[in-house]
């Protein structure tokens, strides 16, 4: 197995640093997005109480009967707001679709901006009302922690560090509860049925809280697959592909996916709540200039962040 660089960040380092500090934790998100597009986060603002209270809130939403969580599925949000049942997402590329179910959050716009009018409001699930809140204090935490980690991308890509900040305001950013439930019947499965077939995300950055067991791993430029483990209460960050693309393949959106348990971990469920961090629709992905040169050609057709993700959304079938 080759060397990985994942290194494990103080996010503190940068908001309350000194110069130098700060540019260090630039350097070094930038060199592990150029060579793995991954690294794991300390300081990020989510206490170990909050994290507890998610993951307990989010157990009890899947425990809801049935019936009761199909009211809150609506097709016409194309998995965008509430609960998506299991079977409806399906890895690009792949034919089976994924062993999970989820439930998304979306932005809460207060300060009367516009795209309001772009966003479906969220579905709030009445049985839980704890979930509500919780969820909505997570998907701020997070929200606040990922533009900051864009603020120190901004820097290490020689752009002004708020070069971002206009545009993930309000952004149309997701918060996913995940739900990799039992697998009873491992004999009966399709042979590439996995928890989360391999993809890449959509996104700008993807922040992931620690997930409730292992099973996450990324494909190396050698073609291994490497598990991504994070240290109690870290939160793992990586690319997506609206970065990769902005960026014309500097900054990596690496392959990944979450493996099978092993057989006599196959009866327990597995949870995970990631962030995925979207910019406005109207954002300009068109290649940074400083980005292209002779022995990087442009690679990407222009287009917006809005049109790059109803894109994706059809190609996983979450859009008809």
């Amino acid at each position: 197995m080759s060397f990985v660089n994942i290194p494990r960040l103080d996010l503190n380092m940068y908001i309350n640093g000194s110069a130098e500090q700060r540019k260090r934790f630039s350097d070094e998100i930038g060199k592990a997005f150029n060579e793995t597009g991954f690294v794991t986060i300390t300081n990020h603002g989510l206490s170990k109480e909050l994290i507890d209270k998610l993951y307990e809130q989010v157990k009890s939403l899947f425990n809801l009967p049935e019936d009761i969580k199909l009211k809150y599925e609506k097709a016409e949000l194309a998995g965008q707001r509430g609960y998506t049942s299991k079977g409806k997402e399906t890895a690009k590329g792949f034919r089976v679709p994924d062993l999970k179910e989820f439930w998304q959050i979306g932005q809460t716009v207060t300060d009367g901006d516009p795209v309001k009018n772009e966003y479906p409001e969220n579905l709030v699930v009445t049985e839980l009302p704890e979930f509500n809140t919780t969820t909505r204090e997570v998907y701020q935490k997070l929200e606040a922690a990922g533009k900051t980690l864009l603020r120190a991308i901004a820097i290490y890509l020689n752009l002004p560090e708020s070069y971002f900040d206009d545009k993930v305001h309000n952004g149309n950013s997701i918060l996913r509860t995940l739900h990799y439930f039992p697998i009873e019947n491992p004999d009966v499965l399709p042979p590439d049925a996995v928890r989360a077939g391999a993809h890449e995300d959509i996104n700008l950055i993807t922040l992931l809280i620690g997930a409730s067991a292992d099973g996450l791993e990324l494909l190396t430029r050698e073609g291994e697959w490497f598990p991504v483990k994070a240290h109690g209460e870290d939160v793992v960050v990586n690319v997506g592909d609206m970065l990769q693309r902005l960026t014309n393949n500097k900054l990596k959106s690496t392959t990944h996916r979450v493996v099978n348990p092993p057989r006599e971990e196959m009866g327990k469920s597995r949870y995970s709540v990631p962030f995925f961090l979207h910019p406005r629709s109207g954002m300009d992905l068109t290649s940074l200039d400083s980005c292209i040169d002779a022995d990087h050609p442009k690679l990407y057709s222009d287009m917006t962040a809005g049109e790059y993700l109803d894109e994706r959304l059809r190609e996983i079938g979450l859009k008809k």
